[in-house]
């Protein structure tokens, strides 16, 4: 899951990002509207955080042109005006949850997998294939019974694996769902954490590898 934080304060930004990524998120940052709107034509984030207040262009014509635009990325606001008016007027220009500052940050990782599940592609919590079941809200993942211990990125590049439903995933699309921008596409770090996945799920094995072309379940 890829998530876009859209926040002027960096102190407050990055620590937002860095919870995230430790929930299992793979998560860019951005500190003004215009380059948040930039962000988003490049890349496909399943959620935005939005900070409401944002220099160059403000939150509300970023939740507007992403609305008009017909984006499928989901809209959290997050902001320190939290009168009720303000909750409206926020939730009629398009987006799909608001919350206030300050805020309890179990409570924000809450609201973005919500999020992710209300997503234009619905998908069920629980994934199954093969004796491997995975539990997407709960985050565990066990395999004939036996509890897996993934790390997040573990748990991501997984899971997009079973989502696929035997699909061929290539290692361009994992590291541009389970990694944020920033992610060097020459380090190999699809590569060595599918190794470390192969590693964990055990025999007989069960991702196997398309020459050429990607990864399948």
């Amino acid at each position: 899951m890829r998530v876009l934080v859209a926040e002027d304060e960096r102190v407050l930004a990055g620590l937002v990002a860095t919870g995230l990524r430790r929930a299992g998120f793979a998560v860019d940052t951005v500190h003004d509207g215009e380059d948040a709107l930039e962000r988003l034509g490049l890349y496909a984030y399943d959620v935005l955080v939005l900070d409401r207040d944002l220099p160059r262009l403000h939150g509300d014509d970023v939740a507007r042109r992403l609305v008009a635009g017909g984006s499928r990325t989901r809209i959290l606001m997050l902001t320190a005006a939290t009168a009720v008016e303000d909750r409206v007027e926020g939730l009629d220009l398009g987006a799909d949850d608001y919350l206030g500052k300050p805020f309890e940050f179990p409570e924000l990782v809450s609201r973005v997998r919500a999020l992710r599940r209300r997503s234009a592609w619905p998908l069920p919590p629980l994934l199954e294939r093969d004796g491997l079941r995975m539990d997407t809200v709960r985050r565990t993942a066990v395999r004939d019974g036996r509890d897996l211990g993934l790390s997040p990125k573990e748990f991501s590049v997984l899971q997009i694996l079973l989502e696929a439903d035997g699909a061929v995933v290539s290692a361009e699309d994992l590291l541009e769902r389970a990694w944020d921008a920033h992610a060097d596409p020459f380090t190999g770090a699809v590569r060595v954490c599918m190794s470390k996945l192969r590693a964990k799920l055990g025999e007989p094995g069960m991702i196997r590898t398309v020459q050429g072309v990607g990864y399948v379940l």
